[in-house]
């Protein structure tokens, strides 16, 4: 295991070597009109596997390191991040080709040592531009974000522009390459291309319409490599002491570029939901269809632990396509003198898109804390195979402070 806490505590140190001119996370005023922004974040994570296969369970506990800061004057900004993460265990795969732990089951941190974010930005009221390595996040992440869940963040080199005219917002990027969560030390870490994210929206009285297009032109991810085109809306409408909300996607993919699969696949996504005094209740079906059983409507560059189960079973949605019927609970409430709980409970019912398969049924279940800058969560997932895979348990236990 590589010695990377004393890259930890230089990125700490560095992030930190500022005079105590106000509260912890708030801006430092320089100059006349020119500010510093210390950017500190320490998250501490233990995550266990157990797979029904004839490999040995992972036990992995990793930290991760964000430090780095924004100077801004004016409208414009320079914003400097490394990320640093470190291995306090061996026992489980990161992924990385020669780690010698193939025996024990995946957990994808690696160690990593990286320049996380460099971005120069000009912003004048709804009209901005971002030009650099940044974070990128459209809509809820389901076809472009940055993989939060994952110690080692997903950036983009990019160019970003948005703007808004009354209740039409624009966002439009052009991006030639993407830092995947697979670290510094992995074939899969960085992937070139030419890549455009395309979304516009249009807020209404109770809620939003979204349009996007999102084309990407891999130079060697090439089955990655795709068009999608769709449309999305999201309403909500109070009726009493009830908020009542609903969603629905509606998408189509193709093959582009050198993807060496031709193929066209839809996307379709619902859902129905209500919230009251903290509690909030959904239901829903999200499907990523196939082709004939030749290719299925693909999302490379989603934060895919958000969807589709946290057992993470489908990060690619199999040549069958995948039908994800899922439900619901929750419920947030204060704690008089500690903070804000936030629990969770989610079923997922598995089935193929073509040919009527069942894969599988999934619980995930979810406690969190919110303590000032402080956060706490305990996260559990059981994924039951029927035809797809095998049973998988998960097991996450995590402390995050930022600042």
């Amino acid at each position: 295991m590589r010695a990377y806490p004393h890259c930890l505590l230089a990125l700490t140190a560095a992030c930190c070597n500022v005079p105590a001119l106000a509260a912890p996370g708030d801006p430092i005023a320089l100059a006349d009109g020119v500010t510093l922004d210390p950017i500190l974040a320490l998250k501490v994570r233990r995550e266990t596997v157990d797979e029904d296969k004839p490999i040995e369970p992972a036990n992995a506990l990793t930290a991760r390191l964000h430090a780095g800061f924004e100077i801004a004057s004016g409208e414009f900004s320079l914003l400097i991040e490394g990320e640093a993460t470190t291995e306090l265990t061996d026992s489980f795969n990161n992924t990385i080709p020669g780690n010698g732990r193939t025996r024990f089951s995946v957990v994808a941190d690696p160690e990593n040592l990286e320049l996380n974010r460099a971005q120069i930005a000009w912003r004048n009221g709804a009209n901005s531009v971002t030009l650099g390595r940044q974070r990128i996040i459209l809509d809820d992440a389901r076809f472009v974000g940055n993989v939060v869940w994952r110690q080692n963040e997903q950036t983009y080199d990019a160019v970003r522009g948005q703007t808004a005219i009354g209740p039409v917002r624009l966002d439009a990027t052009y991006a030639s390459a993407v830092q995947t969560v697979f670290g510094a030390d992995s074939p899969n870490f960085r992937y070139d291309g030419d890549l455009v994210f395309l979304n516009a929206g249009v807020k209404l009285a109770r809620g939003e319409v979204t349009g996007f297009a999102y084309l990407l032109d891999f130079d060697t991810r090439l089955n990655a490599s795709s068009n999608t085109f769709g449309a999305k809306a999201a309403f909500k409408l109070p009726v009493g002491p009830v908020t009542l909300n609903a969603r629905a996607t509606l998408a189509t993919q193709s093959d582009t570029g050198g993807n060496p699969v031709a193929y066209t696949a839809h996307y379709l996504q619902g859902e129905l939901g209500a919230t009251w005094a903290g509690f909030s209740l959904g239901a829903g079906v999200e499907q990523l269809g196939s082709d004939g059983g030749r290719g299925a409507f693909q999302t490379p560059l989603a934060t895919l632990f958000a969807f589709n189960g946290w057992a993470d079973l489908f990060l690619r949605t199999p040549d069958a396509g995948l039908t994800d019927t899922f439900a619901r609970a929750g419920k947030k409430f204060a704690v008089k003198g500690l903070g804000t709980v936030d629990l969770l409970a989610v079923y997922h019912r598995f089935d193929s898109d073509f040919g009527s398969r069942h894969y599988g049924d999934e619980i995930d279940l979810s406690a969190g804390l919110a303590v000032g800058r402080a956060s706490f969560l305990a996260r559990f997932a059981s994924y039951r195979a029927d035809g797809f895979a095998a049973d998988t348990r998960k097991f996450w236990l995590q402390t995050e402070i930022a600042f």
